[in-house]
């Protein structure tokens, strides 16, 4: 008698283990039939499909300009041109608040310091120079 009471509990036992793996079955196989299970990397974001645009929609957006915005022209154009462009599109330049000539010295050295761009030190006022004059406060175009 004493060993069925070990036999009970572990019929009891198995028979809960069973259900809950039935269960846990049922539910991911229910999530892959509505479309929640995907297999992909961990941490992949699933991203949604593509809103197509409202039958008889009047609106558009454009297409991505794709040409590089001009600097001004002046003395020390080719040098940022060559050195900045480099790293960025002169649309860098451009977004850039208008800086004072102290800002746009820290930026250079900044750029060569920490970025590592190769600028020889006499080209390094002429280029502080043109940014300044010609993207400062008082300069920028509005």
């Amino acid at each position: 008698m004493k060993y069925r009471g070990r036999f009970v509990v572990s019929i009891a036992f198995l028979a809960a283990a069973f259900v809950l793996t039935l269960a846990g079955a049922t539910l991911l196989y229910a999530q892959s039939e509505i479309g929640n299970y995907v297999q992909q990397n961990l941490g992949a974001v699933v991203q949604p499909s593509q809103n197509l645009p409202a039958p008889g929609a009047k609106y558009s957006v454009g297409n991505y300009p794709l040409y590089w915005p001009e600097l001004e022209p002046g003395e020390g154009v080719e040098l940022v041109t060559s050195y900045c462009n480099a790293c960025h599109s002169p649309r860098y330049i451009l977004m850039q608040p208008p800086l004072s000539r102290d800002q746009w010295a820290a930026e250079v050295t900044k750029m060569v310091k920490t970025f590592g761009i190769q600028i020889p030190e006499e080209d390094q006022p002429r280029i502080v120079n043109y940014l300044a004059t010609h993207y400062s406060p008082e300069t920028r175009k509005k």
